[in-house]
Order: structure tokens, then sequence, then C-alpha cells
């Protein structure tokens, strides 16, 4: 009886250990499923004429997909009457991405093109424009973007 009584108990720590190993990864929500913690995800574009203009991504597939590729150093060219555009190496994810469409400010991806399009007037929306996030800090130096910039990954810390 000793014996039983004692694998019981093994197999309930052994269990317990199980359940903490998931701590901080993911996050019970109240129906019973998991959902992954999201971590606030920022990126600076730095221009060489010093405009400094940081973006709060949106935890998307997409955004993701972009930050992984981060630091980047690109051409960033006049496209329309409200956006600059630039591309990034490899084609982004999509798939589970919101729709874009809203103020200035948004960052975007148009998937048939593969460019990234940083909005300074409205963002009217396009089929296959996704949103990867919205500009927090320098948008009103957008529309004067222009030449070689540097876009690297930044934490919440830096942000501030």
């Amino acid at each position: 009886m000793k014996k039983v009584y004692k694998l019981l108990l093994a197999g309930v720590f052994i269990l317990s250990l199980a359940g903490c190993s998931r701590a901080g990864r993911t996050k019970e929500s109240t129906s019973g499923q998991e959902k992954k913690v999201l971590i606030e995800q920022y990126l600076r574009i730095k221009s060489q004429n010093g405009q400094n203009i940081i973006v709060s991504l949106n935890g998307s597939p997409a955004a993701q997909s972009l930050y992984n590729q981060l630091p980047l150093s690109v051409r960033i060219e006049n496209y329309s009457d409200n956006e600059k555009i630039f591309y990034p190496p490899k084609k982004l994810e999509t798939e589970g991405t919101p729709p874009a469409k809203g103020p200035a400010g948004i960052l975007a991806y148009y998937a048939p093109w593969g460019d990234v399009a940083v909005f300074y007037g409205e963002c009217r929306g396009a089929s296959g424009l996704y949103e990867l996030g919205e500009t927090v800090s320098g948008r009103d130096q957008i529309k004067n973007l222009k030449g070689e910039v540097k876009i690297e990954a930044m934490t919440k810390s830096d942000s501030k």
C-alpha cells in the first residue's frame, strides 16, 4: 500500500513540474484555451539626415517576419501621395495578419509586390495590404524620409 501511495505522490509531483514549465510562455484564457503571450516589439527607422521614427509592431505573423529580418539597411522610395516604401530581403508571412486601413502612421506590407509601406497620409486599404503596426514617435517625419535608412529592432524600454 505504501508503494502505491509513493508512486501516486511521485506522479502528482511530476505533473505539477510539467505544469510549471509552461509559465511565461502561454497564458490560459477564460474559455480554457491557451493563447500565446505577446511580447511588445518595436522597430526604429533611422535616416541619414536625422529622422528617427519608432513603430510599435502588432504581433501579427507578417510583423514577426519583418522583425526577424532586422537589422536592415534599405533604400526608401516615394510612392503615391501618402506613403514611403522599401523592400525587405524576404517575403513576409501574411496568414493571420489583419488588413491595413487607417490614419497616417500605419506600417503595412503589400504582399503582391513584396514592399513595406510607411504611411504619412491616410492608409485607404487595398487587397493584399496587411497591417504590421503603427508609428508611436516621429510620424511627422515620415514624409521627409529619403535615401538609405537603417531599420533596427527595439525593446519596450528602448522606445521611451
